[in-house]
């Protein structure tokens, strides 16, 4: 049986001493900046903790995109770098993201002209990191690419490009890159406290989710890269912090690829409620999101609400010919956006109105809060905080490196799609027992691919394997509860425990899966405020 790694990397984060960079949360901001903190030398711990992207990180549209709709509001700024930072993970991660065609269709005669031009300013703002160019498509060209477009009454359509990624994969592959270069990081590790010194913030408290064992780390400077719960760990150290969030919920439904066939996107550039919706292919099947709902409270589980289904189903009903109905979603998930409040207005409003771009605050303690932004910018925001957190902690100010840095599994090989997330390292998975076995057939997920979560991307439970590691749960929610059992099996057996560990995996699991399970009244118009 593999030794459980775990013991060694509590070990290494509770060893005497003081790390320059302690960082608090396991998500895209978090791992982006323990990234860019150990790779500049900085010694780096990460506390995350539940598992790495178990929230909104893990809940994306699976897109690495400049933001058309930011191009609208004339927010040229964050479209220029998120499409600067879109090429540089292109070349840092292939193994993970690639290039996407979209489809923009047009049903009115201005709309191809219209949208076409702004989708030239587009491609200039990429410059030498663009993917492609756009160009206007006939009607005939627009279905030859997205046959299931609602033909009636199209009149054409424009082509663009963006990029694509699996946002979990991601994350553990940031995860994998901190740990190359000297970083520690461990999930399950909730901070519970913050430790102060002549009114500093030098350190914090931990409990260990798995033991109960409570320990203290020291650390020049804290960062606080926690997402919607950002304002939680601020007010660890000051109850009286003023909010800086407004959380916002975008849900998507994912289905099979026949409603959706072939290799490009569609863009719906301007829903009833002013956002866009995407229709993206994604590991064989299609992902149809999002909405953006204010929320007046966190969760690690949100639910999407009834009004959100019916939305992104009635407007993909308007656009696809078939359309999926309730019946023909495999998977619904959503995820809370960390929306800075606008500071006139104090968040209150419609959240399309509200900040995307990343903010970093001082306390009068040094506590570095690092919130909003987006996954496509996650290297952007990491540099901006450990710049910050130099200057904060009085570490050595060094230039940063990650522009040019390959990512964990660096790889242009062809492989197959299964086994592309992992690059480099698929040989060895390729290698493990389990390797030819597949856990459903209506998933492209092998046994080998769990054992090797576990024994080395930190797996501790059936969720963290089958929600994120592999991609089950999102892919096919029904399809997942019927592996689970063999997942636990498996993890049971990689980590030396025994059959009632196992059945409790299980049972937890379920709890969490029956919320992607989208049924005839599965979800109430006010059942679940959250992520």
């Amino acid at each position: 049986m593999p030794q459980d790694p775990r013991s060694a990397t509590l070990a290494a984060a509770t060893a005497p001493g003081t790390w320059d960079l302690l960082v608090i949360g396991g998500g895209a901001s978090g791992l982006g900046t323990a990234v860019e903190a150990a790779t500049r030398g900085h010694r780096t711990l990460l506390l995350e903790g539940h598992d790495y992207a178990k929230g909104t990180s893990s809940r994306s549209t699976k897109l690495v995109h400049g933001g058309v709709r930011y191009l609208a509001q004339g927010n040229i700024s964050l479209v220029r770098e998120a499409l600067h930072e879109r090429g540089l993970l292109r070349k840092n991660a292939p193994h993970l993201t690639q290039s996407l065609r979209f489809v923009v269709p047009a049903y009115d005669w201005w709309a191809g002209a219209f949208y076409g031009l702004g989708l030239k300013l587009y491609d200039v703002l990429a410059g030498r990191l663009n993917l492609g160019r756009s160009k206007s498509l006939g009607k005939e060209a627009a279905l030859e690419r997205t046959p299931t477009l609602q033909a009636e009454g199209l009149m054409g359509g424009i082509l663009y490009f963006d990029g694509q990624f699996d946002d979990a994969r991601l994350a553990v592959t940031l995860l994998r890159t901190l740990e190359d270069h000297g970083g520690v990081a461990l999930n399950y590790a909730p901070v519970t406290g913050l430790i102060q010194k002549n009114g500093q913030v030098v350190g914090a408290r931990f409990r260990d989710a798995e033991t109960g064992g409570e320990y203290e780390v020291r650390a020049r400077v804290v960062v606080n890269a926690t997402g919607v719960w950002a304002d939680d760990i601020r007010r660890l150290e000051n109850p009286d912090a003023r909010p800086l969030l407004s959380p916002s919920q975008g849900s998507h439904v994912v289905v099979s690829k026949r409603f959706l066939p072939g290799d490009s996107a569609i863009m719906i550039p301007r829903t009833d409620d002013g956002r866009v919706l995407f229709a993206v292919p994604w590991h064989d099947h299609v992902v149809i999101g999002t909405t953006d709902l204010p929320v007046p409270e966190t969760s690690f589980e949100p639910r999407p609400l009834e009004e959100e289904i019916a939305f992104i189903l009635n407007t993909a009903a308007r656009y696809l010919d078939p359309a999926p109905t309730r019946a023909d979603v495999q998977s619904v998930y959503s995820g809370l956006r960390p929306l800075v409040k606008d500071e006139q207005s104090d968040g209150v409003g419609s959240t399309a109105a509200l900040s995307r771009d990343h903010v970093i605050r001082i306390s009068e303690g040094g506590l570095v809060t690092l919130t909003g932004g987006k996954w496509t910018t996650y290297r952007r925001m990491g540099e901006d905080t450990v710049d910050c957190a130099e200057r904060v902690g009085g570490l050595p100010q060094r230039l940063t490196v990650t522009p040019g840095l390959h990512l964990h599994g660096w790889s242009e090989e062809p492989l197959p799609d299964a086994l592309r997330v992992y690059g480099s390292d698929a040989q060895r998975i390729a290698a493990l027992p389990g390797a030819g076995c597949f856990l459903h057939p209506g998933l492209p997920y092998t046994e080998a691919e769990l054992r090797w979560g576990v024994r080395f991307e930190s797996a501790r439970t059936v969720e963290d394997l089958l929600a994120r590691r592999t991609r089950a749960l999102l892919l096919n929610a029904r399809a997942s509860l019927e592996v689970a059992p063999r997942a636990a099996a498996i993890l049971a057996q990689e980590l030396g425990q025994g059959p009632a560990w196992a059945d409790e995996q299980v049972r937890r699991y379920r709890e969490v899966a029956a919320g992607y399970l989208l049924g005839p009244a599965s979800l109430s118009p006010g059942q679940g405020q959250g992520e």
